[in-house]
């Protein structure tokens, strides 16, 4: 049996230090968090995602009673750009979350499904899509996707 050690780049920064883009595209996330429809959860969670022809594109999570049913708000952006834009690249993604009357301090971390959908949609273009997460004492900045999922699942391995 072998080891193998897997290892992630992460910044951790402040808004200022960010670009004016990247800062409103946080501006957007944040937004889109009154758009979340969270009655059971009470967790916002909104996304924006920034396409290479300067389209930016909403997302916000939508519970539903039947937990199974529902969507977290960066996969509603990024099947919303597939669907209205199939030809063309996310750029990056920001993710902003609010609970308990506050931003949440901390960067809210994808959830897998989330993560997954992130990094085939990278693979997809086959370039790397940036992934801002908010948090108010600090914000992550991942140059690609799968720095958050670096053991991923593909096409390829579809293929026996």
């Amino acid at each position: 049996m072998k080891e193998i050690e897997i290892k992630t780049k992460v910044k951790a920064c402040q808004l200022n230090e960010l670009s004016a883009d990247e800062q409103e595209l946080i501006a957007i996330a944040k937004q889109q968090t009154n758009n979340s429809y969270c009655p059971y959860s009470k967790f916002h969670v909104g996304a924006a995602a920034k396409l290479d022809n300067g389209v930016i594109i909403r997302g916000a999570n939508q519970e539903n009673a039947a937990y199974p049913s529902g969507l977290c708000a960066e996969r509603s952006a990024l099947f919303a750009a597939g669907a209205n834009y199939p030809e063309v690249p996310v750029n990056t993604l920001v993710i902003a979350c609010y609970t308990d009357g506050h931003f949440t301090e901390d960067p809210g971390a994808p959830c897998g499904a989330c993560r997954q959908v992130m990094i085939e949609t990278e693979h997809r273009y086959g370039k790397p899509m940036k992934v801002i997460l908010y948090g108010e004492k600090e914000i992550f900045v991942f140059e690609k996707a799968s720095d958050l999922m670096p053991v991923g699942f593909f096409s390829e391995d579809l293929k026996g």
